[in-house]
């Protein structure tokens, strides 16, 4: 059961709220997570004039400890909150593990081209 760190999408429309959670990798984004790390608010408001996280550290660090991995947004929030250190190896897999798939593998080769085809002309 391999764990991420990520964010869940909590709130309302224009005014979300994004909880801070371990959950297990396979699972949707709004799962019930299996741990809640901390809540970050976006956007500000009349209470805090800037954006506000509150997390956990200790949990955090243990969850990476254990071997979870966190998202790249999640990294980068991170690394934001001295938490982890720039250039980590937790940032590399995060943002490696979407780009190290070269296209041919998706299906598309790498040698295939767009070809402009000329349109119709109106014939009188």
């Amino acid at each position: 059961m391999p764990i991420r760190l990520r964010f869940s999408l909590h709130g309302h429309r224009h005014n979300r709220i994004f909880h801070l959670v371990a959950v297990d990798q396979s699972a949707r984004r709004d799962a019930k997570p299996t741990e809640l790390l901390g809540i970050y608010h976006r956007y500000p408001t009349t209470e805090a004039p800037q954006k506000t996280i509150e997390w956990s550290v200790e949990r955090i660090r243990y969850w990476l400890s254990v071997g979870a991995i966190p998202t790249r947004a999640v990294s980068k929030l991170l690394e934001a909150g001295n938490i982890l250190k720039p250039n980590s190896s937790y940032h590399s897999i995060a943002t490696n593990a979407a780009r190290s798939t070269p296209k041919s593998e998706h299906g598309i080769s790498q040698t295939d081209k767009r070809v402009e085809v000329p349109a119709p002309s109106a014939s009188s």
